[in-house]
């Protein structure tokens, strides 16, 4: 509000003697004029409001501050008894200004209460904006109304000003805007609230109006590039059409921005270097839609023509040119260029070459000397800067896991020539860890450009990481349930240390895996395992220990003579080491294994019902494994052979006569070499928003099993068992249960007399095209799209590893912390299979836990 003057002139009155100072601040005219004063008196002369004249202040009083402390009211003032100032003055203008700046008061106003020849009296008049008591939503969901009392920050006893009311409107109607109501409206009612003094109580009303769609993307202008090609450009702004089913068409302006931006870089791509859009247009054609005209001016395609390097030192021309690999005549692309400077995901561009080496302020510009015609002339300025040398390592971040097991996956030592591989590697190898968050790590470089010397920070953010895998799986006709605790990051040297167990001991990245399975009184399996990833401390050679016992009977009692049980004993020793040759992405693992059947009158799985079989092998697997992330990967690969085998027992009998045993005494000590080989390929396909890529996962697997001599015959032991989820409950005789998405559990197994006995031979390819829906540590979830064939046989002459029945389908994957993996598929097989004629077209295939089989 602006001051108004009553009178240019000062009345005289002898009784009365008064002096009235009124500054009322506005924003618009306060600010620039002097508070003016009102003058009563009995006696004395008439005194212009403009005349400023000079007052001591005798006292400052407060009214109208009832919630607000009248002491930090004069504070805000900042005036003070005894101080002299000017009336009317800035100093009486800044004390309104600040008063207002608390965004405290609805109204101010500072008046001469008193004047004493030359002291002054002032009081200040202050109201109260009133304070929020409590809020309601009117004309929303309960959902909705959650989601944005989160959003808003609203709390009691807050001042209810014309900013916070402002911000109410906005954030509101933000929020539907974002979900494609675009003519959404805010209303705000506010009433006393008895509940609270000087409060008051928010309605919120809110009208969301009908959802907005974009009904189409119209281009003029375009003549290189068409229509379709430019819409596929645009990520987020997308027509309505009744086909794209999970596509959205909601007008969001941020992301229209943003597709914009990717227009004109799908034309400087393709060389049209000055193309730009002159002018867009959004407006609405029907109550629920919208249409988006878009004019572009393209203007020419443009050409590298001839490219030179300056300020090389380190590396000769010639190889910076095999790098770039831009030759004279190609389309200008200011985006290849780019990537091939300084953007490679791949790490094959200049600076990569340079941040390999030291040269951490490496930078490249790209300068265009000339542009002639359609074509341009570039020189590349090589600025080298020093090598730096990495003076620490710092960590941030952890709060459970201990430095030193992050600081064994760093490949960055101090001492060390900076090298941006070695950075990368080692994020790699912290977000395999599965102990933090890997959307989170991050890695910065502090330099010391005085002494070369550079501070690496690794920041990490913890996740959990200790699973309960509840499983379930049909096996042998029945449920089979499985509990599981993983611990992941377990401390077995902190175990009896009572201040560590918070709920267990952790830290020292060692595994602990305990687990349960049984569907009653038919089957039971108990299991633990230890595994130590750094035994010694001082490099990654991984121990792992595990035991367990598995009980399977035909449920009755134990006093019945018709009770059939089985008991099997196991336990595996294994060594895993980190190569350096050829690289060290490469594992090489020893495993000795030993297991024990006892059978008594168990006649449903074996060639004999009483007895005892050892099984001891030793399996020996060389892994090479670069996959950035071990539940959703972007890139990257895993390539693994193994063998295991028991040792040749019939070897050393001589001439003995095998035909003549029981199976009983055949299979006593049985003999197998088995080979496998597996390979798995990560491809990102596209790069849309953070994180956010589709990728295509091609995997392929090979197995056989073998024998060391025919008299013996095969093993009846750890044999292939292909077709449906893969996760059949449990395997009593080492078996490896492959999934074949589509088809029935093990339908796909070699039969013999009608009858499942596994499969020697077994070949399965399988391709995923996968797009995650949340990367969120607490609930990743990605959904996918799959092919895959596979087969078995149990001759090597039937072997034919391209006859192979196929499936289709789609599904969804999520990774719960506390429970692990689980996935949901519908596959449709492709093909019949002759010993299942009634076998459905299409099946459900729901997995809770780990998949079994390796392929």
């Amino acid at each position: 509000m602006m001051a108004r003057m009553n009178s240019n002139d000062v009345v005289i009155q002898r009784k009365f003697q008064r002096m009235k100072l009124v500054g009322i601040l506005s924003l618009s005219a306060v600010l620039l004029n002097s508070a003016m004063i009102t003058a009563q008196t009995t006696t004395g002369p008439v005194m212009d409001a403009n005349f400023a004249r000079e007052y001591e202040i005798g006292g400052i009083t407060v009214s109208g501050a009832d919630h607000t402390d009248a002491n930090a009211v004069k504070l805000f003032t900042n005036l003070q008894v005894g101080q002299k100032l000017m009336v009317p003055g800035p100093k009486i203008t800044d004390a309104i200004e600040r008063l207002w700046e608390q965004k405290l008061f609805a109204d101010v106003r500072i008046e001469a209460a008193e004047i004493r020849g030359s002291v002054i009296f002032l009081n200040i008049i202050v109201r109260e904006n009133p304070k929020l008591s409590r809020f309601k939503f009117n004309g929303i969901t309960r959902g909705d109304a959650e989601k944005l009392r989160d959003e808003l920050h609203l709390e009691s006893g807050q001042q209810l000003n014309a900013t916070r009311m402002n911000m109410v409107r906005e954030v509101v109607k933000s929020h539907y805007v974002d979900k494609g109501f675009l003519n959404a409206a805010v209303g705000i009612r506010h009433y006393p609230d008895s509940l609270m003094a000087n409060g008051e109580m928010l309605f919120i009303d809110v009208d969301k109006g009908p959802r907005i769609r974009i009904q189409d993307v119209d281009f003029s202008g375009n003549v290189n590039i068409k229509d379709a090609k430019l819409r596929r450009a645009m990520k987020e702004t997308k027509r309505k059409r009744w086909w794209n089913i999970f596509g959205s068409s909601k007008f969001i302006a941020a992301d229209y921005k943003a597709d914009k931006a990717k227009v004109v870089e799908l034309y400087n791509s393709l060389g049209f270097r000055n193309a730009s859009i002159v002018r867009d247009t959004t407006y609405q054609v029907s109550k629920r839609r919208i249409k988006v005209d878009i004019v572009i001016e393209e203007d020419r395609r443009f050409y590298f023509r001839d490219i030179r390097f300056t300020g090389n030192t380190k590396y000769r021309t010639d190889t910076l040119f095999a790098i770039l690999d831009i030759k004279r005549g190609d389309i200008y692309n200011k985006s290849l260029l780019d990537s091939r400077l300084y953007m490679s995901q791949s790490g094959r561009d200049i600076s990569s070459l340079y941040m390999d080496h030291g040269y951490l302020s490496f930078y490249p510009e790209a300068i265009e000397l000339a542009t002639e015609g359609d074509s341009i002339d570039l020189e590349v300025r090589i600025r080298e800067g020093k090598q730096y040398r990495i003076r620490s390592v710092i960590i941030k971040g952890n709060t459970k896991t201990f430095d030193h097991v992050i600081r064994r996956e760093i490949y960055t030592r101090p001492g060390d020539l900076f090298d941006r591989s070695d950075v990368l590697r080692s994020q790699r190898e912290l977000a395999n860890l599965g102990y933090f968050d890997p959307e989170k790590l991050g890695v910065n470089p502090v330099q010391d450009p005085r002494t070369g010397l550079v501070d690496l920070e690794y920041t990490v953010e913890e996740k959990p990481s200790d699973r309960l895998e509840l499983s379930g799986g049909y096996g042998a006709g029945r449920l089979v349930l499985s509990v599981g605790l993983s611990f992941t990051n377990f401390s077995m040297r902190n175990l009896f240390k009572k201040s560590a167990w918070s709920p267990l001991p952790a830290g020292d990245g060692q595994t602990l895996n305990l687990r349960v399975q049984t569907t009653g009184r038919f089957f039971q399996s108990y299991s633990l395992s230890f595994v130590e990833p750094w035994l010694g401390g001082h490099k990654p050679n991984a121990f792992s220990v595990s035991g367990y016992y598995n009980v399977q009977t035909n449920g009755l009692d134990r006093e019945d003579p018709e009770r059939q049980q089985l008991h099997i004993i196991g336990a595996t020793v294994g060594l895993g080491k980190r190569l350096a040759v050829p690289d060290d992405y490469f594992i090489l693992r020893h495993t000795l294994s030993y297991q024990r059947y006892i059978l008594d009158n168990y006649r449903s799985l074996f060639s004999f019902s009483d007895g005892t079989s050892n099984v001891l092998a030793y399996q020996l697997s060389i892994n090479r494994n670069s996959i950035d992330n071990p539940f959703f990967a972007r890139q990257g690969s895993s390539i693994l052979l193994s063998v295991k085998a028991t040792a040749p027992y019939s070897w050393f009998q001589g001439e003995r006569d095998f035909e003549g045993l029981s199976d009983a005494e055949r299979y006593q000590w049985p003999e197998f070499h088995k080979w496998k080989f597996t390979t798995q390929w990560f491809t990102r396909l596209t790069r849309q928003k953070a994180g956010h890529e589709l990728v295509l996962m091609a995997r392929a697997g090979f197995g056989f099993i073998g024998r060391y001599t025919e008299d013996l015959g095969d093993s009846p032991f750890e044999r292939f068992y292909l077709g449906g989820s893969g996760l059949s409950g449990f395997s009593l005789d080492g078996r490896e249960i492959i999934a074949l998405r589509g088809y029935d559990d093990a339908s796909l197994t070699t039969r013999t007399n009608g009858s499942i006995v596994g499969s020697q031979f077994i070949t399965k390819y399988s391709t995923e095209l996968r797009f995650p829906i949340s990367l969120n540590p607490s609930a990743t979830i990605y959904m996918l799209g799959f092919v895959e064939a596979g087969n078995t046989w149990n001759s090597i002459d039937r072997f034919d590893p391209f006859a192979l029945y196929k499936s289709a389908g789609v599904g969804l994957r999520l990774n719960l912390p506390m429970f692990g993996p689980m996935g949901l598929d519908y596959g449709w097989r492709l093909d019949d299979v002759p010993t299942a004629p009634f076998m459905a077209k299409g099946q459900f295939h729901f997995s809770i836990g780990i998949d079994l089989g390796e392929l």
